[in-house]
């Protein structure tokens, strides 16, 4: 996977991340109820989450969504390579801007660039069963729950189980 090109939707770019972006995702990336559902705790200070976003081991790639006329980012998307075209996809919206379409204006416009733009075969999700709203979105796309983890990831809250949702090229409804 190269770098991450800049996706437009109706509303929203989707650009690559940059610095200072930290400063529009700590809401999100600091809060308890918002981060239950991930592989870690809440961060606690804005610069251990901009060592973290902007961790150049990691090799996935990560994109804001900024609005159209301009404004700070509302939304983080990820994809990550995890094998010959096929790849995982992420997401975290910023509190405030949750039920307005923004996930599934933007996460659709990855989708289509990724499957038609860069010919990935596969794409799948690994979501949290309690995470009703992020489940609701994947499937309302056309993702299939492929199978049903136990005890899958220790986190910060124990052991927690996973669905994983996958989605193939051919079964993208644009």
């Amino acid at each position: 996977m190269s770098g991450a090109p800049t996706l437009t939707t109706n509303r929203f770019t989707l650009r690559p991340l940059q610095e200072g972006d930290e400063h529009a995702l700590f809401p999100a990336f600091s809060n308890a109820d918002l981060m239950r559902y991930w592989s870690r705790g809440p961060f606690a200070d804005l610069e251990e989450l901009k060592a973290w976003l902007f961790d150049r081991e990691w090799t996935g790639r990560t994109w804001v969504a900024v609005p159209q006329g301009g404004g700070d980012p509302v939304l983080r998307l990820v994809a990550s390579a995890e094998g010959e075209q096929v790849c995982e996809i992420g997401y975290m919206i910023v509190p405030g801007h949750e039920r307005q379409g923004i996930a599934r204006e933007c996460l659709s416009a990855l989708l289509t660039h990724l499957f038609r733009k860069e010919g990935v075969h596969r794409i799948y999700a690994d979501i949290d069963p309690r995470n009703i709203p992020s489940n609701r979105l994947v499937q309302s796309l056309g993702f299939t729950r492929e199978a049903h983890l136990r005890d899958a990831m220790k986190t910060h809250l124990g052991w927690c189980d996973t669905w994983l949702w996958g989605m193939l090229q051919d079964e993208w409804q644009e």
